[in-house]
C-alpha cells in the first residue's frame, strides 16, 4: 500500500508507482515491531525505519540499484536467501568513497526469522571486501 503522499504524487498520471516506492512502503508491513537486526549498518535505527534507511542510501549512492533473490529456503519459522544486488556508483558518496561511476555487483546470504507474517529477526553475511575492491577502495 503506498502512502498518501505517493499516491497523491502520481494520481492522475496513468503510471504505475515506481518500484522503489512500492519497496520502501511495504518494509512497513513485512518488518515486525519486535525487530532485531543482528547486523546492522552502522548508525543505523531499529525497526522498519532502520530497514528503510539502510536501502535509501544504497539507492542514493547507487540509483539504479536492482535487487535479485537468486535463492530461497524456509524451514519453519526460519527462512534463508541467498541474494545480490547491482548498481552503478554514480549518486552519493558510499561509505565515505566519492561516487566512482563503476558498476558493482554485490552477493550475501541473510536469515529470517518470522513471527505472525513479519519479519522479527536478521542476520546477514555480505561479501563487502569484494564490494569494495569493485569501487577501488583498497588502496
Amino acid at each position: 500500500m503506498l502512502s498518501t503522499s505517493v499516491a497523491a504524487c502520481l494520481a492522475g498520471t496513468g503510471r504505475s508507482p515506481p518500484p522503489e516506492a512500492r519497496a520502501l512502503t511495504r518494509i512497513d508491513t513485512l518488518i515486525g515491531a519486535a525487530y532485531v537486526d543482528h547486523n546492522p549498518a552502522s548508525g543505523q535505527a531499529s525497526g522498519a525505519g532502520g530497514v528503510k534507511a539502510r536501502v535509501e542510501t544504497l539507492r542514493q549512492a547507487f540509483p539504479d540499484l536492482r535487487f535479485a533473490v537468486e535463492d530461497l529456503v524456509a524451514e519453519g519459522d526460519l527462512v534463508a536467501a541467498r541474494f545480490s544486488w547491482r548498481g552503478t556508483h554514480k549518486g552519493e558518496a558510499f561509505l565515505g568513497i566519492p561516487p566512482s561511476g563503476k558498476a558493482i555487483l554485490v552477493r550475501g546470504m541473510e536469515f529470517y526469522r518470522l513471527r505472525d507474517g513479519r519479519i522479527v529477526e536478521h542476520w546477514d553475511n555480505v561479501d563487502e571486501l569484494g564490494m569494495l575492491t569493485q569501487l577501488g577502495d583498497l588502496g
